[in-house]
């Protein structure tokens, strides 16, 4: 009996609470301010206006519905203040903001680029003529000028060539100096009447062939000499020695490097540019290059391909670095910053930036005492702040408040600058 008194209490209870529940109203969000209620039993029903929903309504549990006459259309972008304005007539005191005065400042346009180091050169000093190799003068990673000796090679009978033509070359002048007087004493007797006049004739041909013989000891006298500077093998270059290098007592033939010589001043730095930004690189463009081991070198651009990478559509370029004290070394990984010049534009910080009802990102500023949305464009992300494109050139940003505003609302506005030269 007790469980049965207990049961039917219950359901009692359940009866009367849904009654209860079912007088009142449900709301739906998402629809929009005035819109999305009904009555709960309504929704039971299935329809507006069923019969249970009628005489509830009669008997006057149920509230009537509110008539769509004389309904005030509320419009979702108003604020709450404006809203009230609306209703009441009353009006309402503009918002407070605070603004900060920007001005068009010239922001420097950067392409970054990575890339890696390369040696401006790899020369490779070779012999000019065969040989066996009497002495190395340099080491591996030695810094060497130009001029400075790498190899010497085996003199072997080029001094004695050189004596030869030494020789020959005296004996032509000899025998010049011997044509030259046969042919002035000729003369002279000629000049007196003591010779015939067809007496010169050989005596000519002997003083020319005299000259030639002279001529030709020297060109044999210059080679024999320019064969012997050969055992000297000279840095033409100045840079660093690198492999191959040349070993003592080997044979070395014509045409065979010394030492190969790795030229690191100036280096160059090696990147790719995508087509897309082709057309803003310049040679002699003003470029920040920073290794992977924090060396920072500038340097500009020397040169830019004609013709894309096949496999990347992108365009080889070099960057010129001075390198005299040899701190770069050649093969590094490297990061590139190209200057490209400046452009007009506002350094703002990233907390002004906000979105307008359309989704655009902007700032808001005030212009003639109201608030007006300007649609912007970052063009670059520093440290310092957000460099943006789209603004007049001097504008009063809102910083404080943007939020609680809206396109063309009455502010009054509290420029921080000013007030702070004020307040001073």
């Amino acid at each position: 009996m007790r469980a049965l008194l207990s049961y039917g209490l219950a359901f009692v209870f359940l009866v009367v609470a849904g009654l209860w529940l079912g007088t009142g109203t449900l709301v739906i969000g998402g629809n929009g301010p005035g819109k999305g209620e009904q009555p709960i039993i309504s929704v039971f029903e299935g329809e507006p206006d069923g019969p249970i929903h009628n005489q509830l309504a009669d008997a006057g549990v149920l509230a009537p519905p509110p008539s769509e006459e004389g309904t005030t259309h509320i419009d979702p972008h108003l604020t709450i203040a404006q809203r009230n304005e609306e209703e009441t007539g009353a009006a309402v005191p503009a918002q407070s903001v605070r603004t900060v005065t920007y001005m068009a400042q010239a922001m420097p346009i950067m392409v970054p680029l990575r890339g890696r180091t390369q040696a401006k050169s790899s020369v490779s000093a070779v012999a000019e003529t065969a040989g066996i190799i009497d002495t190395v003068a340099v080491t591996k990673g030695q810094k060497v000028a130009v001029g400075d000796l790498l190899c010497t090679l085996d003199q072997g009978t080029r001094q004695a060539a050189v004596n030869q033509a030494d020789a020959g070359l005296a004996q032509a002048n000899a025998g010049l100096v011997q044509a030259q007087l046969d042919f002035d004493t000729n003369a002279d007797l000629r000049n007196k009447g003591l010779a015939a006049a067809n007496t010169s004739r050989p005596l000519e041909v002997a003083l020319t062939s005299a000259k030639a013989s002279v001529t030709s000891a020297q060109a044999a006298v210059d080679n024999a000499k320019a064969e012997f500077d050969r055992t000297e093998i000279v840095a033409k270059v100045a840079g660093v020695v690198q492999d191959p290098l040349a070993t003592a007592g080997s044979m070395l033939a014509m045409g065979s490097p010394c030492a190969s010589i790795v030229q690191l001043d100036p280096m160059v730095f090696i990147a790719q540019v995508p087509e897309s930004r082709i057309s803003l690189a310049k040679t002699g463009l003003d470029a920040s290059i920073t290794t992977v081991t924090g060396q920072t070198v500038d340097g500009k651009v020397s040169f830019i391909s004609e013709t894309a990478d096949p496999a990347t559509r992108s365009f080889p370029i070099e960057i010129e670095i001075p390198n005299k004290d040899g701190a770069l070394r050649d093969g590094l990984t490297a990061t590139a910053t190209v200057n490209l010049g400046s452009a007009p534009a506002h350094l703002v910080p990233q907390s002004v930036l906000t979105l307008n009802d359309d989704g655009e990102l902007g700032v808001r500023a005030v212009e003639d005492s109201k608030a007006k949305f300007y649609p912007v464009q970052i063009a670059s992300d520093t440290r310092q702040g957000v460099w943006v494109l789209g603004l007049p050139p001097k504008v009063d940003i809102i910083t404080v408040g943007q939020e609680f505003v809206n396109d063309g609302q009455a502010v009054t506005a509290t420029n921080v600058a000013a007030a702070e030269g004020t307040a001073s």
